[in-house]
């Protein structure tokens, strides 16, 4: 089986495209079409990340090719407008960099791909060196996993976790990514869990309950004669 990618080491990709803070314009712009990527980190020394220059950082060059502050610019764009005259990475490159650690769960490494509206993201070490690009396609691989992968993870962390005696056989079906947990429980409070354990699965697209209550817990006597569940 297929170990499931939890954390940014499982999805990043190592081989890493970089420039030098004194990387020029064209050069940068050279790189991007090259190997077909959106932004590039921009490194110091021995490679600790300083910064990041997109696509976004390069076309005020264009933009701004035949104006300026004083032809209608309003406030708001003036850094864009200073980014149309720069030459080298470290005048375009925002700073500082929106990076991630490798043992940062893909969940909040996507939070922080969207709360800050990039597309990549350096991966760091303790230090700021740069170790490796996780990209919005890098998150995406968990919905990949295969189904069958996925319905074993669900039924060894979730469905032996909650139920691990069934009166009834409690059954797991996976397609396409969405599962289904079906049979009857005693405990109908453990349906809710049962919900958000298994979308905490890596690779699941969507959850379908079919749990449903009316198993009794069988009868016991005690050694006074008194009966109870």
């Amino acid at each position: 089986m297929t170990r499931t990618p939890h954390i940014v080491s499982d999805v990043m990709t190592q081989t890493v495209v970089a420039v030098g803070a004194d990387a020029p314009f064209k050069q940068i712009v050279a790189l991007m079409q090259q190997w077909k990527v959106s932004a590039l980190p921009v490194l110091a020394g021995e490679g600790r990340v300083i910064g990041v220059v997109s696509e976004a950082d390069l076309l005020p060059k264009e933009e701004f090719r035949h104006g300026g502050p004083g032809q209608g610019v309003p406030l708001g764009r003036l850094r864009d407008v200073a980014k149309a005259g720069a030459l080298t990475a470290r005048e375009l490159m925002s700073t500082p960099a929106v990076t991630v650690s490798a043992d940062m769960t893909l969940a909040d490494a996507a939070r922080v791909m969207t709360s800050k509206r990039v597309k990549r993201l350096p991966v760091i070490d303790a230090e700021g060196m740069l170790q490796g690009v996780v990209s919005r396609a890098d998150l995406l691989k968990v919905f990949l996993r295969a189904d069958e992968d996925i319905a074993q993870e669900v039924r060894r962390s979730v469905v032996d976790y909650l139920f691990p005696a069934p009166a009834h056989p409690i059954r797991v079906e996976v397609r396409d990514g969405v599962v289904t947990v079906n049979g009857q429980i005693h405990d109908t409070s453990l349906i809710p869990i049962t919900a958000r354990l298994v979308r905490a699965v890596e690779g699941v697209v969507d959850y379908e309950n079919e749990l449903s209550g009316g198993v009794s817990l069988p009868y016991v006597q005690d050694g006074s004669g008194a009966v109870g569940r």
